[in-house]
Parts: structure tokens; C-alpha cells; sequence
């Protein structure tokens, strides 16, 4: 069927051709809507698994479980994917599920803006266009943005500096004075990588994290072949992995002494780990935190603390002052002089949908209305924002299972809101009382998960709210999810003079 073109009125705009956009495409597709629109900024499918293509990239849950329910890949070679082969499934997929014409690439949002006269959603881009649409999917992902650290005069070193998440592949680091700024779940990645070719590699550690070995091992090949067979027993083994990273939320939301229990032994395993790679007792202490496993991000590598230990490799834990034309200049004020820096500082995971401008009813801009938090239902709707649905929206990181397997949640929840304001013919925005009880039940949760045990993580906004993760597990939310009740939402066509844009 042809795609309608990006004039007149659509019934979804869709923001980001990553997992959760292609996950809407065919969403909407399945619901019998065909008149939509995917927006990609790039000019390729893939959102942080093409962006990201740092030395070592990998992704952190096993590769059965990082895929849609829908599209199950027999081909993984590895317990755990590397980003290639993640990016070259979601290309492959775009392409089996005929997704290509609802794409419209080096399509860059700029503004969503809510009419209250048409009661539609203008949809202006950054080349001047602006589409009209009924509804509008944000899939734009909490790993989009590079967080930039706010180094006093980062911009005067006079060698290059470049982030993680855009790796200068042109830049030859064999033999180069490489300083890395970051421990978290991409420097430990590279790092590996880079030190083998690097003359001398600094690494600049505020926090150390918790790292457990990584059991990933090549995937036979009589296996992809019999998966790719009997695709049952695929789905088998999904499920068996999946009960296996759900009993990890016990260690991040368990209360008591089960949550003592698994926190005990993750972090015995985490001693263990530096134990049998590291010999010297300071550096081991370095790199022992002092916090509660899964405060901040527990991560997973059979390489790292391997790569810490090389004698051309250096952890410096003291504090960053500043940095000069020569290097990294640190507290006691020694100068570490480097050729390169690299940014392993991760993303903004708190600034939902920037650098979007969203405007909602009467003009309301979105960051002004989560000024005192980013209240939501479920982290897809929004009070003041109707038919509008948020993807990995607020509240809906893990810190244990798969996100898409949230992301299939939210679109199910999603669509079915969509095909409910279709039915009235009418827009429909969610009830404040509800974002508002949802809201609270969601802090005070939040308040007993170990993301609330007092270390400093991206998990938390700036002023200490925790706006980014599901205090629960990803069985609740499926459970939460998986009925839509239309109760939640109310009409907003009442509000206008005019009548709803006819469909």
C-alpha cells in the first residue's frame, strides 16, 4: 500500500526508526493503520546500535532476549550480541517486515506542537516542513544524547577529544597517550580495545562499578541451524533466559532479606572477579565500590579488569581540575599529559525527548510540566499531552531484563489507546489525577529500590528525583500493561470551538 505523503493529515507520526519506532511501525500495521509515518534524523534504521560503534561494542543482555517476540533471529553467534550484528538484525527486519516505505530518513523533529484549534499535532521539522498528524509515537530512547561532562576548559586541550558515541574512526590511536574520562558500561568496552594499540592509556575514575564476568561463549552452529528449524525451541530458551534476568530484580527492588541474600552474592562474585585479575592490593582497592550492587549500573566483561592491570595502563581516582593544551590536570595537580581524550561519559538518559520543543494543550511546554517531575502513566501518557505515547518514557528502565521487552508493553498499551481516540473520533489525554496518583505511588516506590541507597548515577535527575527507572519488575509492568483501561484518558474535543480534524 502506498505511504500517504508527509502533507495533509496522518494518523501517527512515529520518532525514531530504533527498536521502539520499528516496533510501532508494526504495531500500527498490525492494528490496520497504514497511514503513518516513521521520522528517522539518520540516514539508516538502528537509533544507539547504530550510532554506538565504539571498539568492543556489545550489548549487555543475551542476544535471544535483545530481539522482538515478533522476530526471533536463530542466526545469533554469540550468548551476548555484538553491535554489528544488532544493527545488521534491525536492518534485516526493517526489511522482512516491509517497514522501508514508512521510513522517511534525514527527517529531524525539531518541535511537536499541539493545536487546539485542529486538535491535531503540528509536527515541525528542522528543514521548515511540518506535518499534521492525529497521534504521535516518541521513540526517540534514553540513549541518544552523549553526555558531555562539564570539564573546565575541555575545549582548549590540543590534541583530539571525541565521545564514545561518536568514535573518530579516522583517528589513529595506535601508539598515542589516550586518556579516557568515564568507568561506566562503554569505557569498559573499549578500554580493552584501545590499550593493546595505545602507547600509554589513563583512565579517570570517579565511581568504580560493580563488573561480573560475562558468560559469552560462540554460538554452535547445529544450534542456529536447529533454532532456525523448530522455531519453538527458540522461544523456549527466550523464556528460560528471561526467568533468569528477572530474578536479578531482586537485587534492585527486593525488600528484606532476599534482596540482602542476592546483593551479598553479586558482590562476592563482583570481589572475586578483581580478585582473579588484579594483584595488586591498592589497585584492587581502587576499584572495589563502596556502594550497593545495582545503585548504579551493574555491569558485565571478562576483559576489563585483564586490561587494567597492563603496565601501560593507569586508573587515576583523584578528582579532574581541569584540562590544559598538554592534558588532564588533576587535584593533587599532577599533569597527565595525553594525545587524545575520549569520552566515556555516557548520555542524558534524563532529558526525555530533547532536544525536542513539545507543546501540549494551551501551549504548555513539556519540560515546564515535569518541573517538579516527569509524572506520566506508565511512562506512556501524559496529562495535557493527548495522543501522545512515549517509548522508554519515564519510569521504564531496567536495570536487569530486556527493554524491548518494555518496549513491546508500551505498544501494546499504546495502540490500543490510538484505536480507542479512533473509535470516538475524538483526541484523548490522560486523566491529571491519574498521573498524579501514579506519580507518587511510583517515588514512593522508587524510595526502597537500591537506585535510592546514595551513590550518584545516571538514573537520577539533577535535583535527586529517580525519573528513569521501573521500581518493579518487567512481569509487573507486562501485567500492568497488557489490558487497556480507557478510564485513564478522557476527551479533549470539549475544550475547542472547533471540531476535531474529521478522519
Amino acid at each position: 500500500m502506498a505511504v500517504q505523503p508527509l502533507t495533509g493529515v496522518l494518523d501517527a507520526v512515529v520518532i525514531g526508526a530504533g527498536f521502539g519506532g520499528l516496533g510501532a511501525g508494526v504495531a500500527l500495521r498490525r492494528a490496520g493503520i497504514d497511514d503513518f509515518v516513521i521520522l528517522e534524523a539518520a540516514d539508516a534504521v538502528g537509533g544507539t546500535w547504530r550510532d554506538n560503534t565504539y571498539p568492543g561494542c556489545a550489548c549487555d543482555v543475551p542476544s535471544h532476549l535483545y530481539s522482538f517476540s515478533f522476530a526471533q533471529n536463530p542466526g545469533w553467534t554469540r550468548s551476548y550480541p555484538a553491535q554489528p550484528e544488532i544493527e545488521a538484525y534491525l536492518e534485516r527486519t526493517t526489511d522482512e517486515l516491509g517497514l522501508r516505505p514508512w521510513i522517511r530518513f534525514g527527517c529531524e523533529v525539531a518541535e511537536l506542537r499541539w493545536s487546539d484549534d485542529e486538535a491535531l499535532w503540528q509536527v515541525a521539522l528542522t528543514g521548515g516542513e511540518v506535518l499534521r498528524a492525529r497521534s504521535v509515537v516518541s521513540a526517540t530512547g534514553g540513549l541518544s544524547r552523549p553526555s558531555i561532562p562539564d570539564i573546565p576548559e575541555l575545549d582548549t586541550f590540543a590534541g583530539t577529544v571525541f565521545h564514545s558515541a561518536r568514535w573518530r574512526h579516522d583517528h589513529d590511536l595506535t601508539g598515542e597517550r589516550v586518556g579516557v574520562i568515564g568507568t561506566g558500561a562503554s569505557a569498559i568496552q573499549f578500554v580493552p580495545e584501545v590499550a593493546p594499540i595505545a602507547a600509554r592509556t589513563t583512565v579517570f575514575q570517579r565511581t568504580p562499578p560493580w563488573v561480573l564476568p560475562r558468560d559469552d561463549r560462540p554460538a554452535p552452529a547445529w544450534r542456529r541451524r536447529l533454532y532456525a528449524r523448530v522455531p519453538g525451541l527458540q522461544r523456549l530458551h527466550r523464556w528460560r533466559v528471561y526467568a533468569r534476568q528477572e530474578l536479578l530484580a531482586l537485587a534492585f527492588v527486593g525488600r528484606g532479606r532476599a534482596r540482602e541474600r542476592v546483593a551479598a552474592r553479586i558482590a562476592q562474585a563482583g570481589r572475586e572477579h578483581i580478585e582473579a585479575h588484579i594483584a595488586d592490593p591498592g589497585l584492587r582497592d581502587l576499584l572495589t565500590p563502596d556502594y550497593e550492587p545495582g545503585c548504579k549500573r551493574l555491569l558485565i566483561a571478562n576483559d576489563w579488569y585483564p586490561a587494567l592491570a597492563r603496565d601501560d595502563v593507569e586508573v587515576v581516582a583523584d578528582r579532574i581540575a581541569e584540562v590544559v593544551p598538554e592534558g588532564v590536570v588533576t587535584a593533587d595537580g599532577t599533569l597527565h599529559e595525553l594525545d587524545t581524550i575520549v569520552l566515556g561519559t555516557g548520555f542524558t538518559a534524563t532529558d526525555f525527548l530533547a532536544p525536542m520543543a513539545v507543546h501540549g494543550v494551551d501551549g504548555v511546554e513539556l519540560r515546564r510540566h515535569w518541573h517538579t517531575g516527569a509524572a506520566t502513566h506508565l511512562g506512556i501518557a501524559v496529562s495535557g499531552f493527548p495522543n501522545l505515547f512515549l517509548l522508554v518514557g519515564p519510569g521504564t528502565t531496567l536495570g536487569h531484563n530486556s527493554i524491548v521487552f518494555m518496549i513491546e508493553s508500551q505498544l501494546r498499551w499504546a495502540i490500543a489507546a490510538l484505536e480507542e481516540s479512533r473509535r470516538l473520533g475524538i483526541p484523548l489525554e490522560l486523566r491529571p489525577e491519574v498521573e498524579q496518583a501514579d506519580y507518587a505511588e511510583m517515588q514512593r516506590r522508587a524510595a526502597t529500590t537500591v537506585w535510592a541507597t546514595g551513590c550518584d548515577s545516571w538514573y537520577r535527575s539533577a535535583d535527586g528525583r529517580l525519573d528513569t527507572v521501573w521500581p518493579g519488575t518487567s512481569l509487573e509492568y507486562w501485567w500492568r500493561t497488557r489490558r487497556f483501561d480507557p478510564g485513564v484518558l478522557r476527551p479533549v474535543a470539549s475544550r475547542f470551538g472547533a471540531t476535531p480534524a474529521a478522519r
